[in-house]
């Protein structure tokens, strides 16, 4: 059972990672395939992979098939989810 803290911790390691960065600005701009992605960065194939897991996983880009590419796309609810959780980490209680 994964605790809550184990959950927000996967927002926070796909913001941590210079290529995850540059895909999310790429994904700025609109859904975009994986081939566009990879012509865009200097990671090959498994490494882009690895990238776009990782950033699916944490709920801020979704992805959808498209013939035997990917396609991704930033995620609404796990953007402002991203961004609620950094307010509320960051935060003090008032008391």
């Amino acid at each position: 059972m994964k605790t809550v803290h184990q959950t927000n911790a996967k927002v926070f390691k796909a913001l941590c990672d210079p290529n995850r960065l540059a895909i999310l600005a790429l994904l700025r701009s609109g859904e975009k395939c994986a081939c566009v992605i990879l012509e865009k960065l200097d990671v090959n194939q498994s490494g882009l992979s690895y990238h776009m897991k990782i950033l699916c996983e944490s709920g801020i880009v979704t992805s959808r098939q498209e013939g035997k590419w990917t396609c991704y796309r930033l995620s609404k609810s796990g953007s402002e989810y991203a961004v609620n959780l950094l307010r509320q980490l960051t935060t003090p209680d008032v008391e």
